[in-house]
């Protein structure tokens, strides 16, 4: 008698026609999404523009903001957690000014 397991793989019961376990029908890979080959994080921080980073300099502050306001996480950013909160603490100081927009209204 033989185990499920000492079964050849095509009848253990898998996908229909034996195919590969790990990949589903589009032939991505079940575990790790769509893969995240090669692109690596974006690098907008020197310890140059670090030093810049204020409250006063919105064009620099810009830079860290999307289109609709959001600000930039530092995943996307690159900046690490210390740059992230000096980024975040300028552009809470930068909108209580009126320098830079809570958020922008849509047309």
């Amino acid at each position: 008698m033989t185990t499920r397991m000492d079964a050849p793989r095509g009848e253990r019961g898998g996908p229909p026609g034996g195919g590969d376990d790990d990949l589903d029908r589009d032939g991505d890979d079940r575990r790790g999404g769509k893969g995240r080959g090669g692109t690596g994080k974006r690098k907008l921080l020197s310890d140059e523009i670090v030093a810049k980073i204020d409250y006063k300099n919105p064009q620099i502050l810009r830079s860290f903001v999307t289109d609709r306001g959001k600000m930039i996480p530092r995943r996307i950013s690159g900046a690490s957690a210390r740059q992230q909160r000096v980024i975040s603490t300028a552009l809470r100081r930068a909108r209580m000014l009126a320098l830079l927009p809570f958020s922008v209204t849509g047309d």
